[in-house]
């Protein structure tokens, strides 16, 4: 079993002050795979006096210093990646293969995409033509904390911790305490690579404990947390005290619009996306809206790609999918799943409980859902989980009004050879991104949402400005 109780902080990994055991569950098996500390309140005010101490020299370091820094990072960060693979399939069941794919690759990859940003960024800018004298000039907040999820944790963890050392915020992370694995060894990377003692920080905790202190602490300047939407809420009520900046990525509800002319392989598409990384991807297109003409053939195909969807430990290789991380999801899954059933949603995939030859590891049944009605639990809420729920339409108003019906809006998915319907449908539809026609977002645009799935804008030019603070100046010379 891995012991890993200390944290980062000042540059040196340190016992706790106030902290307190805590197992993390491999949810393949069910068993402990390693022991951690939790913190208290003394270790989070020691983390955040040593970021406090660290940013006006970091902040201070030319522009060409911090880009060096995270280009060191991304060297070690590769040369770790088997590591790094293995610690997150083991923290939150990634299948080995998966992890050492895409979760592990979308961390090397913000990475670089934040240093092709960060050589065209502008720190001075011309405010405008009407405004000759005036500049706008950015400036680093300064203290950020940084919370981090399990779903994706090297992801979401090099969005927030890349951005921020490049605009020159000295910062303390709190990864999730039950996917904590791949969050310390990424601190033994950025040590590697050799930061300053102080700008980069990590204390393990839970958000009760370590979140609500980072949020409220009065030395803080800006939260960035990604998570859901009830912990981000608590995140705004607790800053608000301070008046600092809250930068938050939360939940989604995607509706994905298929209409009649996009052919079979969307379907087939964005049922296998539902189910990948078990369903847990807050941009996951989880609810299916199918024009009527075709929506029986769409239910018949999204009972194939799920009955086909082999589920197996994320200890073996294959493209199978895993459990989900932790017995409270596997939970409110099934309760999910079981409430769908009987609120007179029809069954046509899955279902309740462990696909039949696991008996033990938080694995849910690939399940689909035909005839879902609005208002149901299983259409209003964020599952989480690899569950699809598919609805029929009649009308491109009718469509967009069911994907609208909802508060969330993270993204928004339309198919249809149509081109001037699917511009029509991408400026109606309530949602941060809308990815059309299986098109992905390019990487100069930002991730984030509206509504209940918060407004943080992450990755390219706008992450690196949701940590820094925009001056005007006058009078500059012409």
């Amino acid at each position: 079993m891995i012991q890993h109780k200390k944290f980062y902080i000042d540059g040196k990994w340190i016992d706790p002050l106030d902290g307190r055991g805590f197992d993390v569950i491999d949810p393949s098996t069910e068993e402990v795979s390693a022991r951690i500390s939790l913190g208290g309140k003394a270790d989070t005010d020691r983390a955040v006096a040593a970021a406090r101490a660290a940013f006006p020299h970091w902040a201070a370091n030319p522009p060409t210093e911090r880009l060096a820094a995270v280009q060191r990072i991304q060297n070690v960060y590769e040369k770790r990646a088997e590591e790094m693979a293995k610690a997150i399939s083991l923290e939150m069941g990634a299948p080995i293969d998966w992890a050492c794919g895409a979760q592990t690759v979308a961390g090397s990859g913000v990475i670089n995409d934040f240093i092709k940003s960060f050589k065209t960024f502008e720190f001075l800018r011309e405010a405008g033509p009407r405004s000759p004298r005036t500049r706008i000039s950015f400036h680093p907040v300064g203290v950020a904390a940084l919370i981090t999820p399990w779903n994706w944790p090297m992801n979401q963890i090099t969005l927030k911790v890349i951005p921020a050392l490049l605009a020159g915020c000295s910062m303390v992370l709190k990864p999730s305490e039950i996917a904590p694995l791949s969050a310390l060894l990424f601190a033994e990377i950025v040590e590697e690579a050799g930061l300053p003692a102080g700008v980069f920080n990590l204390v393990n905790g839970d958000g009760g404990g370590v979140g609500s202190q980072l949020s409220a602490h009065e030395d803080v300047d800006m939260v960035s947390f990604t998570g859901s939407t009830r912990a981000g809420i608590a995140i705004s009520s607790a800053a608000a005290a301070t008046l600092k900046k809250v930068c938050l990525e939360l939940g989604g509800n995607g509706a994905n619009l298929i209409f009649a002319d996009a052919g079979e392989k969307t379907i087939h598409s964005g049922t296998r996306r539902v189910f990948n990384n078990s369903g847990q991807s807050c941009n996951s297109p989880a609810r299916m809206l199918v024009e009527r003409s075709i929506y029986k053939d769409a239910v018949e195909i999204a009972r194939r790609v799920a009955e086909k969807t082999v589920v197996a430990s994320a200890h073996e290789a294959g493209s199978h999918i895993g459990p989900v991380v932790s017995a409270a999801q596997f939970d409110k899954i099934q309760d999910l799943i079981e409430t769908g059933i009987k609120e007179g949603a029809r069954l046509v995939a899955g279902g309740p409980g462990r696909p039949a030859d696991l008996k033990k590891g938080y694995f849910v049944r690939p399940t689909v859902f035909a005839d879902v009605e609005p208002g149901m639990r299983v259409q209003s809420e964020e599952i989480f989980g690899p569950v699809i729920t598919i609805m029929p339409f009649d009308s491109e108003e009718q469509a967009i009004k069911i994907a609208n019906d909802t508060l969330y809006g993270l993204t928004n998915y339309i198919q249809t050879a149509d081109e001037e319907r699917r511009k029509r449908l991408a400026f109606a539809l309530r949602s941060g991104m809308v990815e059309t026609n299986t098109d992905p977002i390019g990487p100069d645009a930002f991730f984030g949402g509206v509504g209940f799935s918060g407004r943080a804008r992450e990755c390219g030019h706008w992450g690196i400005e949701e940590f820094l603070d925009a001056k005007a100046i006058s009078g500059w010379p012409a």
